[in-house]
C-alpha cells in the first residue's frame, strides 16, 4: 500500500490540470473556428498527460541522482527520496512512460494526418521527439537544462506555445493570430507556477548547484519577476476575452476573467512571504486559477 502511494506521489497528480490548460483552450478555439474532432481531443489529452507524468518521473530521478532531493529540501518528499522507490525502478518507469507517450503521440498524429500536409506531419514527429527529450533532460544527465536556468523558457514554449498553437493546428485549422494571446497567457502563468516552486526550493537548489532563474535573481528580484509573469499574463488574458466579447456581442466571456481576479490577493501574499515553505500553497492557487480560467474560457467558446 505504501509503495502504491509512493508511485501515485511520483506521478504528481496535482500537476496534471495545469498541463491540460493549453490543450483545453486550443481545442475550444478550434471548435469555435469550425474544427473539431473528439478523437483528436482525447488523444491530445492523453499525450499531454503522459508527457507531464514522464517529466515528473524523470525529474524525481534526475534530482535524486544529483543529490538535490535531500533532507534540506522544503517541498513534498519525492518518491526516490522517500526510499520506497529505487533509482532503477524509476528508470524502468521512465522507459515505460516514454513508450506510452510515443504510442499516444503517434496515434494523435495518425488521426490528425487527414488534416495535415506531409511537412506538418514531419514537424509534429520532430516536436514529439523534442517534447520527450525536454521532459527527460530537465534534470536527467550531465547537461540537464533545468540546472542552467532554462526551465522557464522551456515551460513557456511547451505549456504555452506548443500546447495551444500545436493542438489548434492538429484539428486542421490554419494559423489564427489571436491564438497567440492564450498561448502567451498559458505559458506565462505556467512559468509563474515553476517560479513559485523554485522560490520555495531556492536555498537547497543553490546549494546543489541548480542555477534556476530564482537562484540567479535572488529572492527579492524573483518576486518582481513573478509579479511581471502574472500581470503580463493577466493583461493578455483580459484583452483576449474582451476581443471575443466585442466579436460576439456577448458578455459570457466575462466568466473567463473571473478566476484571474484571485491573482491579486495571491500577488499581495507572495510579496509578504518570508518563509519559503509558504510558497507551496500559492503554487497550487496559480495552477488552479490557470486551469479554471481555461475551462471557463473554453465553455464560453462552446456557448456562443
Amino acid at each position: 500500500m505504501r509503495l502504491t502511494k509512493a508511485w501515485i506521489g511520483a506521478v504528481r497528480l496535482r500537476t496534471l490540470p495545469l498541463s491540460l490548460s493549453g490543450i483545453i483552450v486550443g481545442s475550444a478555439m478550434a471548435y469555435y473556428y469550425g474544427g473539431w474532432n473528439f478523437h483528436i481531443f482525447i488523444l491530445s489529452i492523453s499525450t499531454t498527460v503522459l508527457f507531464q507524468i514522464l517529466s515528473n518521473l524523470a525529474n524525481d530521478l534526475g534530482d535524486s541522482q544529483k543529490g538535490t532531493d535531500n533532507d534540506e529540501r522544503i517541498g513534498p518528499t519525492r518518491a526516490i527520496q522517500s526510499g520506497l522507490i529505487s533509482q532503477s525502478s524509476m528508470k524502468n518507469a521512465v522507459v515505460l512512460v516514454t513508450f506510452l507517450s510515443l504510442t499516444s503521440a503517434f496515434g494523435l498524429i495518425y488521426i490528425s494526418s487527414n488534416f495535415l500536409s506531409d511537412s506538418l506531419i514531419w514537424i509534429y514527429l520532430v516536436l514529439t521527439a523534442l517534447s520527450i527529450s525536454a521532459a527527460i533532460l530537465y534534470t536527467v544527465g550531465k547537461s540537464a537544462y533545468g540546472y542552467y536556468g532554462l526551465g522557464d523558457i522551456m515551460v513557456f514554449l511547451f505549456f504555452g506555445c506548443l500546447s495551444v498553437l500545436g493542438v489548434f493546428t492538429l484539428y486542421g485549422m490554419p494559423f489564427e493570430l489571436i491564438t497567440l494571446l492564450p498561448a502567451f497567457t498559458m505559458g506565462l502563468w505556467s512559468v509563474a507556477v515553476l517560479n513559485l516552486n523554485n522560490m520555495r526550493d531556492m536555498v537547497n537548489d543553490a546549494a546543489s548547484l541548480k542555477r534556476t532563474i530564482v537562484v540567479q535573481l535572488g529572492p527579492r528580484r524573483a518576486k518582481y519577476y513573478h509579479f511581471s509573469l502574472i500581470l503580463i499574463g493577466l493583461s493578455i488574458w483580459t484583452i483576449l476575452n474582451s476581443v471575443y466579447i466585442y466579436l460576439n456581442d456577448n458578455w459570457v466571456f466575462l466568466i473567463g476573467i473571473f478566476p484571474a481576479l484571485f491573482l491579486y490577493p495571491h500577488l499581495k501574499k507572495v510579496m509578504e512571504i518570508d518563509d519559503p515553505s509558504m510558497y507551496d500553497p500559492e503554487l497550487k492557487k496559480v495552477a488552479l486559477i490557470t486551469f479554471s480560467s481555461s475551462i471557463l474560457f473554453a465553455t464560453s467558446l462552446f456557448l456562443v
